[in-house]
């Protein structure tokens, strides 16, 4: 898989350390996100990546290219911050200045606007938008040079549950289209939802960096229900398959360490007379695992 991002050892100090040594690589194609708390260093390593900040040590490269130039930065897409557009100005006319500003062509517009579900308000002024819709009107200005990286610094912050539920689907169509993302999010929910591969920071230090799915080395667990519960827990025990067996909410936990299908399970609990009335094979939501990694990483 092509490389679109190196970054190695980077390192910003301002009166303490905002980005501790950190590295990480970004796929073509992918949607990758940085999570963690504010101030974990998610706004700091943007800033480095994109040249508007200057790193104390380290380095990275944009499509096999050292550093950020005027060049690379065509191909990258960015809202790092609260859209800047003019209040009293149509959808449609603060683009127009973008496009100009970007040197691109205003035939691109339309197809922006229409990405991001704002095509029939394009004639209305900017200051009778939603908080939503201001910030979906930033990714379609971000979108303008038809860039091969899109970067998007908390782009669901202080949205209702609708307006992230847009932001997250429009995300999701961009993806399809080829264009590798990054996003950076303190919300663990939403990450999971929209990304393939997750880069953690605590206190400024990556402690993960891979795909979402593999972040964790557990196999999950199963949720079951059967009219005796104690045979129930007996059994499972018996199986050796699990290192926890426990009772939660009327359901019985399962914590998988051989991994077995729920298929398998059923078969062998029933030639132990047990007839399951719920079973269910389930991850661990990255938000368990995320808690996990952090628990490790004692920084």
């Amino acid at each position: 898989m092509e490389k679109i991002l190196e970054v190695k050892n980077l390192t910003k100090k301002f009166k303490h350390i905002a980005v501790n040594n950190i590295s990480f690589d970004v796929e073509k194609g992918n949607v990758y996100g940085l999570l963690g708390p504010n101030g974990s260093g998610k706004s700091t390593t943007f800033g480095m990546l994109l040249s508007t900040i200057n790193p104390t040590s380290g380095s990275w490269k944009w499509f096999g290219k050292e550093g950020t130039d005027t060049d690379t930065l065509k191909k990258i897409g960015a809202i790092i911050e609260q859209p800047n557009f003019y209040p009293y100005l149509s959808a449609e006319k603060n683009l127009q200045i973008v496009a100009e500003i970007k040197g691109v062509s205003e035939k691109r517009i339309d197809e922006v606007l229409e990405v991001v579900s704002l095509l029939a308000r394009k004639k209305d002024a900017f200051k009778t938008y939603s908080l939503g819709m201001k910030q979906r009107l930033a990714i379609a200005s971000a979108l303008l040079a038809n860039p091969e990286v899109l970067i998007l610094d908390e782009p669901t912050n202080g949205l209702d549950p609708e307006g992230i539920i847009q932001i997250r689907e429009i995300i999701n169509q961009i993806a399809k289209s080829g264009t590798t993302i990054i996003v950076a999010s303190h919300l663990l929910d939403e990450i999971e939802k929209i990304c393939s591969h997750v880069i953690v920071l605590k206190q400024g230090t990556a402690i993960y960096s891979g795909s979402v799915d593999a972040m964790s080395n557990t196999k999950g667990f199963f949720e079951l229900k059967a009219e005796n519960t104690s045979q129930l827990i007996s059994a499972l025990e018996s199986l050796g398959l699990f290192s926890s067996v426990r009772e939660v909410d009327n359901l019985i936990i399962a914590q998988i360490s051989e991994d077995i299908s729920a298929s398998e399970l059923n078969r062998k609990l029933f030639e132990k007379g047990i007839a399951l009335a719920h079973l269910q094979k389930k991850k661990e939501s990255l938000e368990t695992q995320f808690l996990e990694l952090v628990k490790q990483n004692n920084l």
